[in-house]
C-alpha cells in the first residue's frame, strides 16, 4: 500500500512538471519528444525506484500522448523519432552512470 501511494504521488508530481514545461514551451511534437527523451535519459542515468521511476518519470513522460501525433501528415515519423530518441536517451543515461 505504501509503495502504491509513493508511485501515485510521484506520478502526480511528474505530470505537474510536464504540464509546467509544456506551459513554458510551445505545445508541439518536438516538445513532447524532448520531454520523453529527457525522462528516458533520467531513467537510464539514475535507475530510480518506484517513487521517482515508475511514479515521477512515468507521470513526466507521455508515451500515450505521442499516439495522437500519428493523426497528422508526419505522424509516423514523429513516432519513430520518439521511439528511437528515447531508446538512445536511455542508453546514453545508462552509459553515463
Amino acid at each position: 500500500m505504501r509503495e502504491g501511494f509513493l508511485v501515485s504521488l510521484g506520478a502526480s508530481l511528474g505530470a505537474i512538471a510536464r504540464f509546467l514545461l509544456t506551459a513554458l514551451f510551445p505545445a508541439s511534437a518536438l516538445t513532447l519528444v524532448l520531454i520523453n527523451c529527457l525522462g528516458s535519459w533520467a531513467m537510464g542515468r539514475f535507475q530510480p525506484g518506484p517513487f521517482l521511476g515508475t511514479g515521477f518519470l512515468g507521470g513526466f513522460t507521455s508515451f500515450s500522448a505521442f499516439i495522437l501525433l500519428y493523426q497528422n501528415d508526419h505522424g509516423l515519423w514523429w513516432m519513430l523519432i520518439t521511439i528511437l530518441g528515447c531508446m538512445c536517451s536511455w542508453l546514453l543515461g545508462e552509459k553515463t552512470r
